[in-house]
């Protein structure tokens, strides 16, 4: 272990951003490690490492015993003596093992486990970074589409993770170099399985972008109060404002529909109905199962009520294949029965 190793970890550091510290202590492992695969697995091994001086020692260790029963970790009261007068029973005597032999022993083990520490620390430190990213939106390159499965490889900034064909919006295409949004969903911290799970159908990818796109909405003017959607067909959102001169719709359409062209065209076309929030709930049901004109609501208990509509709002309101009302339930979270008059 010389000055070129400690030189070897610093970059590591300013590169990956990986530790100095953690890969020591792998170090450290991977020695105490070979070490006992030398000697015996009961072997009481010590290292010490000192990064200022840029130095490794290996000791052995041994208790002075009065009878040795296990010779890899003991020593007898006689033989400690001869090494010094000082050593006495219960005592650890340690051996330092030599540099050669350190180098013997250690030149696999801790080539195979600086290479495992490089992975597990980049996987950290992606982890890290995708943690702060947690349910918000991150823009990615797309590096390679997979045609037998339809998964899509991106590059993020932070490395390599892959948006799987079930969260792609339906009948969306990528090319190697498109740059999207995606909504990070989960980090996984376990050592198996993907490192993260990216989105394009998640309902928060659309309120991160309201957030991101609309001013009133990143002043806190506007409060985005629910979201519902089927990805690639259609979205409800609904709104509210906080100041009565501020007209929570409005601001989200925008001037000419500016703002909301701009969210639809990232979601590859897909219609977004903006909702007024309502305290009230028969009006805010009747709102949520626009764009269908109500005649009014009726609740029968605190989380099923009944829409009425006009004959000719029917078909409307209940929405293709029954979109518009199972958008609207999920929006408000209230069973509608919808009835015409």
């Amino acid at each position: 272990m010389n000055k070129e190793f400690f030189v070897a970890l610093d970059l590591l550091e300013k590169e990956k951003g990986i530790p100095k510290e953690y890969m020591l202590e792998k170090i450290e492992a991977a020695l105490v490690s070979a070490c006992r695969k030398e000697y015996g697995n009961s072997t009481l091994v010590r290292v010490a490492i000192d990064p200022v001086k840029e130095d490794v020692r290996v000791f052995i260790q041994k208790e002075v015993v009065e009878e040795v029963t296990n010779p890899q970790c003991e020593i007898s009261l006689e033989e400690a003596k001869a090494l010094s007068r000082r050593n006495t029973l219960g005592k650890l005597v340690e051996t330092e093992v030599k540099t050669k032999n350190v180098r013997r022993l250690s030149a696999g083990a801790a080539k195979s486990v600086i290479i495992q520490g490089i992975r597990e620390g980049e996987r950290k430190a992606m982890q890290d970074a995708y943690e702060s990213k947690r349910e918000e939106i991150i823009t990615a390159t797309v590096s390679k589409v997979f045609t037998d499965n339809g998964n899509v490889l991106l590059d993020t900034g932070n490395g390599h993770a892959t948006l799987l064909k079930s969260e792609q919006i339906p009948g969306e295409t990528f090319v190697v170099g498109d740059k999207i949004k995606v909504f990070v969903t989960e980090v996984n911290k376990e050592a198996k399985g993907p490192l993260v799970t990216l989105s394009r159908v998640h309902p928060g990818l659309v309120r991160r972008m309201f957030e991101l796109e609309i001013p009133e909405i990143q002043d806190g003017i506007v409060m985005v109060k629910g979201v519902s959607r089927e990805a690639g067909s259609r979205t409800k959102i609904s709104v509210w404002s906080r100041d009565e001169d501020v007209d929570a719709v409005g601001a989200c359409i925008g001037n000419h529909g500016m703002r909301i062209q701009e969210i639809v065209r990232e979601l590859r076309g897909e219609k977004i109905d903006i909702i007024k929030y309502s305290e009230v709930p028969e009006e805010y049901v009747a709102a949520a199962l626009s764009p269908a004109d109500v005649r009014y609501v009726e609740f029968y208990d605190e989380r099923v009520c009944k829409a009425v509509v006009d004959a000719d709002q029917l078909s409307l309101a209940i929405g293709k294949e029954g979109q518009n009302a199972r958008l609207a339930a999920r929006l408000t979270g209230m069973k509608i029965d919808i009835k015409s008059e």
